[in-house]
């Protein structure tokens, strides 16, 4: 009876004390160790700028830095349980094949984005166009690019589909040339339309001089001619310039009249046979 009395509190000095200050050890170096990666992910970022290192490369070097020492934690506290950092080292690198054939695609991303970052074919701020979406670049993470859309969504797209795909970067150039199309009914002085619309553009906000702007006729149609209207600004005007531009070609043509284009179509007399009927 007197030893079975004592079993529990042999339980708790032999076990569950031991396992209390380990996990208690394990708590306090996990918080403490995720504060100070944080912290020195912060230190590397703001030490970067103070260097003017590129954004792009900021960002890359602080997520490289922090899943890194976040492995090295997470080794830490499972040494504080016991279990052997070198087995665990082993055993990691003898499934390494199995991970690599079942996550080829996850490091496939990996080494995208280190090429992403070496070869820069557009940095964090500039906006693109790539995978189907079209925004501002947030970050480029290790295994995926974050990009603002224009409705102000988060995408992320992972590295390979970006470098594999058509890359357009708008932010490049100096300046973006827009491409307007304005339909002009038959029968419209085509002299007089260009020059209406040519004398307004320099009046627009944040066009362009140089390069000028450029009016003329790109199509003849069944409702007419089409004019191509091609001003150009910074692209971080260019939806300004896209939205006044258009006002500008509205309020000028109904200031002088110019009717709304119809389609004529060429109508066959009763009778007629079908046009490229076979006799």
């Amino acid at each position: 009876m007197t030893d079975l009395a004592q079993m529990p509190e042999h339980l708790l000095k032999t076990y569950l004390l031991p396992f209390a200050w380990k996990l208690a050890g394990a708590l306090a170096l996990w918080v403490v160790g995720w504060w100070a990666i944080n912290l020195l992910s912060r230190v590397l970022g703001a030490s970067l700028l103070l260097k003017d290192a590129d954004p792009t490369l900021v960002v890359y070097g602080q997520a490289t830095l922090r899943v890194s020492l976040r492995i090295l934690l997470i080794l830490a506290v499972l040494s504080i349980f016991g279990v052997e950092t070198t087995s665990f080292a082993a055993l990691l690198a003898g499934a390494g094949v199995a991970i690599g054939a079942a996550w080829s695609g996850l490091l496939s991303n990996l080494a995208a984005g280190v090429f992403l970052v070496v070869l820069r074919p557009f940095r964090v701020g500039d906006v693109i166009s790539a995978a189907g979406l079209t925004g501002e670049v947030k970050e480029i993470g290790l295994f995926a690019t974050a990009i603002d859309t224009a409705d102000n969504v988060r995408a992320f797209v992972g590295n390979t589909r970006v470098i594999n795909e058509n890359i357009l970067n708008y932010s490049a150039n100096a300046h973006r040339r827009l491409e307007l199309r304005v339909q002009i009914a038959h029968g419209i002085d085509l002299a007089d339309a260009i020059a209406r619309v040519r004398d307004k553009l320099p009046a627009i906000p944040n066009v362009l001089q140089n390069p000028e702007p450029l009016v003329g006729v790109t199509e003849f149609n069944n409702s007419g001619m089409l004019l191509a209207v091609r001003p150009c600004c910074a692209q971080r005007h260019y939806l300004q310039v896209f939205f006044d531009t258009n006002r500008m070609i509205h309020d000028t043509f109904e200031e002088a009249g110019f009717p709304v284009p119809a389609t004529y179509q060429v109508s066959l007399p009763a009778g007629a046979p079908p046009a490229f009927s076979k006799s």
